[in-house]
């Protein structure tokens, strides 16, 4: 370290930028200067936690892989050990054919591993065509990516994409088979596929993790926004709210923010087409590569209902329920979040959460808190005959909240990191680039700060 005061500037204040701030404060020590610049007025970005029937629910994501380090570590870091819970282990249904199926089993996001994983879900036709995929000629191209949707359906067909793939990959993008790459969503199989499995269904065997002891999912007691405060306590940043940054250049011996103005390194851990707004002048190779990601749009309706007989009889003892493409409900899925966590099955009210909008079909993300809930509690109605008024609700629209991995998009990030680093002391980090979990992004937040700390401290 030299005696020079450093400031460096975290532009965004998601979950993503307060990591970074916290890592900078960490390896830059108490005499930095860092300051996280958030357009909007408050923090989190797509993680909010609003009180809701009497306690905090989270309406944005709502839990972290826990087989993944980073959560956990982060949260036993900052001492909320305490905060740290599991789901109940229950299972999801679909919805598909107007009807509830138990969600397929030896699938991968979907893709089953034989006929007999999707067997109810699917008609004979498909099944025995799954059964004979094996045997069937097949080419795949090493080097080439295709969306998920082509790869399945041309050896399943149509009916495995949109009652089986479809919801689970919807649940984590916001989108559909048809705009997810192979490689970026699926690593695992297309890493199979290249090594010269002769059929998919012979990949996807290879391709499914080995069953591990433990929980697979994980969350905070009383929601992300323990952990935002949590982090932003620890990271003790300058802030500036309600401020969009209009202009970012090259300043001597660093950059120039508006409205901030000068520092020693930047961190953007904003979305891609802002970050690509951003940087068009100063880093146009960057900007370049980042333009093609695009991203969907959702909305979670967040109810709290009765725990009257008619309820509790009619939510499923599952923990939520995954709708097929096509099918006349409006959700895309729903949470039953009071199955799904123990301790928010101590309520005095059932928790469900709703969630709409996929890539391509954001229209429903505009439509009127009152419209919204009314659909919630229709589309409720349908797959669970639950029909009671709700005795509180909370509407969350997620505008641009998810990036698409779009077939291309490993090249497009390796592309990305390349322009960035080349260009001294400034960073970028967030879910376009490893992974939209929140995992993924602290590993991101947490590598773009090592390295802007060792730049401008060097």
């Amino acid at each position: 370290m030299t005696g020079r005061r450093i400031s460096v500037a975290v532009v965004g204040g998601g979950i993503t930028g307060l990591v970074a701030a916290y890592r900078l404060r960490q390896q830059l020590g108490a005499d930095a200067e860092i300051t996280i610049i958030e357009a909007e007025s408050r923090f989190g970005g797509k993680l909010r936690t609003v009180p809701l029937g009497g306690g905090p629910v989270d309406v944005g994501a709502e839990a972290f892989i826990a087989r993944r380090p980073e959560v956990a570590e982060l949260i036993g870091e900052l001492g909320l050990e305490e905060q740290l819970v599991h789901p109940a282990g229950r299972q999801p249904l679909i919805w598909s054919g107007g009807h509830l199926h138990p969600l397929p089993t030896r699938t991968l996001m979907g893709i089953p591993a034989d006929a007999q994983s999707v067997a109810g879900l699917v008609d004979a036709d498909t099944l025995a065509r799954i059964a004979a995929e094996p045997s069937e000629p097949f080419e795949w191209d090493d080097v080439a990516d295709i969306d998920v949707a082509t790869l399945v359906a041309g050896r399943f067909g149509e009916q495995v994409v949109r009652r089986s793939v479809d919801p689970l990959l919807g649940g984590v993008y916001s989108g559909l088979s048809d705009s997810i790459g192979v490689r970026a969503a699926l690593p695992a199989l297309a890493a199979a596929l290249d090594s010269g499995a002769t059929s998919l269904t012979a990949a996807v065997c290879a391709a499914l993790p080995t069953p591990s002891p433990g929980p697979v999912f994980g969350t905070l007691r009383d929601g992300y926004g323990t952990l935002l405060e949590a982090l932003r306590d620890a990271a003790d940043p300058r802030v500036v709210m309600d401020a969009p940054v209009t202009g970012l250049r090259r300043d001597e011996g660093g950059w120039w923010l508006e409205p901030v103005g000068h520092v020693d390194g930047v961190v953007l851990t904003v979305p891609a087409p802002n970050m690509v707004r951003l940087v068009a002048e100063s880093a146009p190779r960057l900007a370049a590569a980042a333009r093609d990601i695009e991203l969907a749009s959702s909305a979670v309706v967040a109810l709290a209902l009765p725990r009257d007989n008619a309820t509790e009889t009619g939510i499923p003892e599952n923990s939520g329920i995954l709708v097929a493409t096509g099918e006349s409900l409006g959700a895309k899925a729903f949470t039953l979040s009071s199955r799904k966590w123990p301790h928010l099955a101590t309520r005095d009210v059932a928790l469900v959460r709703a969630s709409y909008g996929r890539f391509g079909d954001a229209a429903v993300v505009d439509a009127p808190d009152a419209d919204l809930i009314a659909m919630a509690r229709a589309d409720l109605e349908t797959v669970t005959g639950v029909q009671v008024e709700p005795v509180d609700a909370f509407v969350q629209r997620w505008h641009g909240g998810l990036p698409q991995y779009a077939p291309g998009h490993l090249d497009r990030v390796a592309a990305i990191e390349a322009a960035a680093g080349e260009i001294d002391g400034l960073e970028v980090a967030g879910a376009y680039l490893h992974g939209v979990g929140v995992p993924a992004c602290v590993e991101s937040a947490t590598t773009a700060a090592t390295r802007l700390a060792a730049r401008v401290a060097g």
